[in-house]
């Protein structure tokens, strides 16, 4: 290599070196910011999982002390005066609060809290359903048949975890006012539904043969009775 093409590739370094400092003198901000946003987020997120833990930590410890109370008036009362932090926080302290006010005899009270949780709608859609649901089965037939059907009609809408829960609740509605065969079209509707259980699939065929109806399973096989579920060469 001659001693021009020496020159010429050290110029070329040169130029280049200056181009790169040039760059980072005019572009090194962008990076170095990017650099402390970064860290700044992972400390963030490491703070927001450390507060969440504590809280969750607190809340558990809170429900702890108050259901170790002696009767179950106090242990109601405790969980009542737990703040929690979130929505679904909320519906779990909602429905221990409304079973120590069921044990303690306070059904009224025990309505009022689960309808505050059906009443929210800031918590999971399912807590409300389960809310609803078990309210409805607090109050049994003291309240109007008519309200008690909106109620059901609504959670009984596609799309609803517990649609076929609230269908056996419509049932049970006919039978109370008498309609035999709305009640047995209703629970014929619960056996051919693809996603009926088999424990409800076994209570819609008792009620449907009890009411003297003729069940009919379509392509749905039928619910094993309970001797057929026991194990080979077990007794009773």
């Amino acid at each position: 290599m001659s001693d021009t093409d020496s020159f010429i590739d050290e110029v070329n370094d040169e130029v280049r070196r200056d181009r790169f400092y040039l760059m980072l003198r005019r572009y090194g901000w962008i990076a170095i910011l990017a650099v402390v946003l970064l860290v700044a987020g992972a400390a963030w997120n490491e703070y927001r999982k450390a507060q969440s833990r504590n809280q969750s930590e607190a809340l558990g410890d809170a429900m702890l002390a108050a259901l170790a109370l002696d009767d179950t008036a106090s242990r109601a009362d405790a969980l009542m005066a737990i703040e929690p932090a979130a929505p679904s926080s909320a519906a779990v302290l909602g429905f221990l609060t409304a079973n120590q006010q069921i044990a303690d005899g306070n059904t009224d009270a025990a309505i009022q809290t689960l309808d505050g949780i059906g009443l929210n709608g800031e918590v999971p859609s399912i807590y409300r359903q389960i809310a609803q649901m078990k309210s409805i089965a607090l109050q049994g037939t003291e309240t109007p048949v008519a309200d008690r059907r909106v109620a059901l009609e609504g959670l009984a809408q596609p799309g609803n975890a517990l649609r076929l829960l609230a269908e056996e609740q419509l049932a049970l509605i006919e039978i109370e006012e008498n309609n035999t065969q709305g009640a047995v079209d209703r629970y014929q509707s619960i056996l051919l539904d693809a996603e009926v259980t088999t424990d409800l699939q076994q209570r819609a065929l008792q009620v449907i043969v009890a009411l003297g109806g003729d069940p009919n399973m379509g392509n749905a096989a039928p619910a094993a009775e309970p001797e057929q579920m026991m194990p080979a060469g077990t007794d009773n």
